[in-house]
């Protein structure tokens, strides 16, 4: 656990309404993040995100001091955000993937953190690589989210998953495979539209 986090989780144990303020400072954006991107919709996020810290605070004022200090505030706040969104969608209806809009695509990979991004050098790209990502099935786009969108290490990732860390690389693994094979399709038609 690096400083900051120390500092957060100490203030958290001995302030809760003041260290979750700081909390929610440092972590809303990785939330949000983590959100849009397994969601593909700001405005969902944006409700997700809301439910997830309202949970988080809720858990909080039921923790002694001693677990407070004890929490790894990110993935902790990230295992909130998943079971926020799995809840959400079986309580929903899915939406289709041609009902991502194009307006959220343009957000969804704009932290400037290396990784899909790079590939994504148009819109159009970005566009191609959102709807690829909301295609992959639940157990594996929110592992593929956590370690080459938000960056978790696979420790992190199993943690916030719950499962083994092997799991945890394999789910990636085979993501990224599925992922490869949405995209594939369409890389073959550019190159002979091109040629």
């Amino acid at each position: 656990m690096d400083d900051e986090a120390k500092q957060l989780t100490e203030l958290l144990a001995t302030d809760l309404d003041g260290g979750f303020t700081e909390l929610v400072r440092i972590h809303a954006q990785v939330v949000h993040i983590f959100l849009l991107r397994v969601t593909g919709s700001a405005a969902e996020a944006d409700d997700l995100g809301q439910d997830t810290f309202l949970r988080a605070y809720t858990a909080l004022r039921g923790y002694s001091g001693d677990r407070r200090r004890a929490l790894l505030p990110r993935a902790w706040l990230l295992t909130i955000a998943a079971n926020v969104w799995r809840n959400h969608v079986r309580t929903s209806v899915r939406r289709p993937v041609s009902a991502m809009r194009v307006e959220d695509a343009e957000d969804l990979w704009s932290d400037g953190r290396p990784g899909p991004e790079e590939r994504a050098a148009t819109a159009e790209d970005r566009g191609r690589l959102v709807s690829a990502l909301s295609q992959l099935p639940e157990i594996y786009r929110v592992p593929v989210v956590l370690r080459h969108v938000m960056g978790l290490s696979y420790g992190e990732m199993a943690q916030v998953q719950g499962c083994p860390v092997g799991t945890a690389k394999a789910q990636v693994s085979r993501g990224l495979g599925h992922l490869r094979r949405l995209l594939e399709p369409q890389e073959a038609v550019r190159k002979d539209v091109a040629m």
